[in-house]
């Protein structure tokens, strides 16, 4: 059955390419902007949605400037089920905001596949009253499927300036089965890396186009990685503490 799950990821990657080009180039862009003009570019997301977070950061082959904003009470290493009652908690965000370093100028990031829970919304706002510009990646699907639990009733692609769609249907999954009564195989993670990824290659790719060299990490199993490496942290290391503590 794996090859019929390679064929409907393929087929959403390729529906992805085509439909969310346009914002995926914009949000290259401002990323591209945010970075020559020495910003930040803060990743969040719950539960699975936090691996974007990790993909992109320290990342070989990878932008620099990415501050991962990981909050335990969200992530699953603290308890699966405590985590989504964390998640879908009106105000919860509140108890981590003035542990974030957001200022004007950052892109942030936030992902969520349902975009229909209060913390990621409620970063989202945060983040654009701070001044930076706020990228979304969710189902676009969900906001026809399901009901808001945010208090405004929003969803999370109307919380920032650029809503990307997953494209991924209600129930994060992409595999049926005659026999079963539920569907398997869930794609959020495998197309949120692929989108948060393709986003970054194309800024690079304006910054070079723009003269401006991109502070892009080497593998640190590479020769001559280390110096390389060492000079980078040390530009970003204060507004990116996860760097070197």
């Amino acid at each position: 059955m794996f090859d019929v799950y390679f064929k409907n990821l393929k087929d959403l990657l390729d529906t992805i390419e085509t439909e969310e080009n346009e914002s995926i180039n914009i949000a290259a862009k401002k990323i591209a902007q945010c970075i020559q003009s020495d910003g930040i570019v803060h990743v969040f997301g719950c539960g699975h949605s936090h691996m974007l977070a990790e993909e992109l950061f320290y990342r070989a082959g990878g932008l620099a400037p990415i501050n991962p904003i990981l909050i335990e009470d969200i992530m699953l290493h603290k308890g699966a089920v405590r985590s989504s009652q964390f998640e879908q908690k009106a105000d919860f965000a509140e108890q981590f905001f003035g542990n974030l370093s957001i200022q004007s100028g950052d892109v942030v990031l936030v992902a969520s596949t349902s975009g229909r829970n209060p913390v990621p919304i409620d970063v989202a706002d945060f983040a654009k009253k701070q001044g930076a510009f706020v990228i979304t990646i969710s189902s676009l699907l969900y906001t026809k499927g399901v009901d808001s639990r945010h208090k405004s009733g929003k969803f999370l692609s109307q919380a920032g300036e650029l809503a990307i769609d997953n494209h991924i249907k209600v129930g994060d999954a992409l595999m049926e089965h005659e026999w079963l009564d539920v569907s398997f195989g869930s794609g959020s993670t495998v197309v949120g890396t692929a989108i948060v990824n393709a986003i970054m290659v194309d800024a690079i790719n304006i910054m070079v186009e723009n003269n401006f060299t991109p502070p892009i990490f080497k593998s640190s199993n590479a020769d001559g990685a280390v110096e390389h490496n060492r000079q980078i942290i040390r530009k970003y290391k204060n507004r990116i503490p996860l760097l070197e503590k």
